[in-house]
C-alpha cells in the first residue's frame, strides 16, 4: 500500500521515518520543501493534490486549523480533486467540530476519512508507541488501522468522527494542569529553603505525580539552575492552543472550564516573557523566575 503523510515537521517526520522503516512506500509534502526533502528513501509531491494521486491512504500530521484550511481547502488542496477509494486519517488535535466538517469536505469528493489524534511525542512516534485515538466510520477504521498499528501502542476506536477530537483533549487537559500545578508546588518547597533540585526529585516520586514527571522532571530542574530550556517535546505556544481549543469544548457542552482557564492564564503571562517556545513542562517555572528579577 502507497501511504503519503502531508507535514513533516517533527511528529510528521517521526511517523514517516517509522513507516517507511516498516517497509511503507511513502510519499511525502510539507509546505517547506527542504524539510519533506531531508526525509531519506521517501518521494515529495509538488503539493497535497499531488500526493492525493500518487497514494492509497494519506496520514495529515498538521499543526493548527490554519494548516487544515490551507491543505484541504488551498490551491491545489486534497479537496481540489477527486479522492475516491482513498482514505485521509488527519492526526491534528482541534474541535470535534473542524474534523466532522473534514469528513463531510472529503465524503464529497467520493473518499473516506478518519480522526486519529495521537498521544505522545515523536520518541514514541519513531517507535511506535503513540496512544491513538480514532473517529469515524467502521469502514474508515478498517481501513486505516493496519496503518495506524504501526504507529501506536495502542489504538482505540471511539465512535463517529469527533470522539478522537474530543478524547485528545481530554486526555492533555491533565497534563496541562500539572504543568502549570508543578510551579507553584516547587514554589512551596522553595519558600522553605528546601533545595530545588531535592525538591523536584520528590514531587516526581510523590503520589501526586504523571506518568510523564520523571522525564521530565531533569530537564526542569536544569532550567530553573541554568536557564537552558533543552529539548522541547511540546512548546507551550502550542499548548496554549490546545488549552483554548479545551475551554471552548467544554463551554459548548455547558461545562464551566474553570481549571483549564487558570492554567490558560499562567501559560499566557509566560508565553511573552521567554516561555512561548519551551517545552510546555517548563510553565510552571514562570513565577519563580520573574519572583527573582
Amino acid at each position: 500500500m502507497n501511504i503519503g503523510i502531508i507535514g513533516t515537521g517533527n511528529m510528521g517526520r517521526a511517523m514517516a521515518e517509522r513507516l517507511r522503516d516498516q517497509g511503507a512506500a511513502l510519499t511525502v509534502w510539507n509546505r517547506d520543501r527542504t524539510k519533506a526533502e531531508a526525509i531519506a528513501g521517501v518521494r515529495v509531491a509538488e503539493s497535497p493534490r499531488d500526493l492525493a494521486e500518487k497514494v492509497d491512504v494519506i496520514v495529515s500530521a498538521l499543526a493548527n486549523d490554519a494548516a487544515i484550511a490551507a491543505v484541504y481547502h488551498g490551491p491545489a488542496g486534497l479537496c481540489h480533486g477527486p479522492l475516491t477509494g482513498k482514505l485521509v486519517i488527519e492526526t491534528c488535535t482541534t474541535l470535534p467540530a473542524t474534523t466532522r466538517a473534514l469528513e463531510a469536505a472529503i465524503v464529497a469528493c467520493d473518499g473516506l476519512f478518519l480522526e486519529c489524534p495521537v498521544g505522545g511525542t515523536t520518541g514514541p512516534a519513531r517507535e511506535g508507541q503513540l496512544l491513538g485515538l480514532a473517529g469515524g466510520s467502521p469502514e474508515a477504521f478498517a481501513k486505516g488501522a493496519p496503518i495506524l498499528k504501526l504507529l501506536t501502542r495502542r489504538l482505540e476506536h471511539l465512535g463517529p468522527v469527533g470522539a478522537g477530537a474530543a478524547m485528545k483533549l481530554a486526555i492533555n487537559l491533565p497534563l496541562m494542569v500539572y504543568w502549570a500545578a508543578l510551579g507553584e508546588a516547587l514554589g512551596l518547597a522553595l519558600g522553605e529553603g528546601i533545595d530545588a533540585a531535592q525538591a523536584l526529585d520528590v514531587l516526581a516520586d510523590s503520589s501526586g505525580a504523571i506518568g510523564a514527571a520523571k522525564k521530565r522532571v531533569p530537564p526542569i530542574a536544569a532550567m530553573l539552575a541554568t536557564g537552558q530550556g533543552g529539548a522541547v517535546n511540546f512548546s507551550l505556544e502550542n499548548a496554549i492552543k490546545d488549552m483554548g481549543l479545551m475551554a471552548d469544548l467544554a463551554r459548548s457542552h455547558g461545562h464551566a472550564p474553570d481549571v483549564i482557564e487558570a492554567a490558560l492564564h499562567k501559560a499566557r503571562r509566560a508565553a511573552p516573557e521567554g516561555f512561548a517556545a519551551l517545552d510546555c513542562s517548563m510553565v510552571g517555572l514562570h513565577p519563580l523566575k520573574t519572583s527573582k528579577t
